[in-house]
């Protein structure tokens, strides 16, 4: 999981041009219009008043939480984090092979998780992000068994993933999950981490 102050930070982001292209869009600067007059913050409480929606990748919703997900890698990672378009890689999460997942409270985002197909038994999760003031409730958790069951649905046997050592939450999180170490599987310049799990 990722930085807290991601906000204040906001103006001295490493990202790239596609990047801050994408994130000033009308449709993602309306979306983060709404959800400032509706809930600035997301309010803390029982996580059952969160839901999770499957959503198309390049919807509004998608669109603002993967862009807040990239500014908190740019914030936390030593180096920084160079952004890519996210569109490079919509199509793969999309179905039938993949799905995007958000979670809902309030009608404000406050968590992402992205499914794609690796190869035909494989499933890879992508882009996942749980909002700050969320963090502590089990959201996590709960994203990635539901892109556990989805994955498997799909007829994936395996699913993978790859991280950041900086990341050390996440980590924590996928161990107690049940994915266990595996060697690099890709050319993800900023993984350090690479992890896998039988479904």
């Amino acid at each position: 999981m990722l930085g807290r102050n991601w906000r204040a930070n906001a103006t001295k982001l490493h990202v790239g041009p596609q990047s801050r292209a994408l994130s000033a869009t009308p449709a993602i600067m309306e979306y983060r219009r709404t959800v400032a007059v509706r809930s600035p913050r997301p309010r803390s409480g029982p996580p059952e008043d969160i839901t999770l929606e499957i959503v198309d990748p390049e919807s509004p919703m998608a669109r603002a939480a993967v862009d807040r997900y990239f500014a908190e890698l740019a914030e936390r990672f030593p180096d920084g984090f160079e952004a890519t378009d996210p569109a490079a890689d919509e199509a793969s999460l999309r179905p039938p092979g993949g799905a995007f997942v958000v979670a809902l409270r309030d009608g404000v985002v406050v968590g992402c998780a992205g499914l794609r197909s690796l190869a035909p038994e494989i499933g890879e999760v992508k882009r996942m992000w749980v909002d700050p003031d969320t963090r502590g409730l089990g959201l996590g958790s709960r994203l990635l068994r539901h892109l556990e069951s989805l994955s498997a649905a799909r007829g994936h046997r395996m699913i993978r993933l790859d991280t950041n050592d900086t990341l050390t939450e996440a980590i924590a999180m996928y161990r107690k999950r049940g994915y266990r170490d595996i060697e690099r599987y890709n050319d993800n310049p900023y993984a350090r981490c690479w992890f896998e799990k039988e479904l």
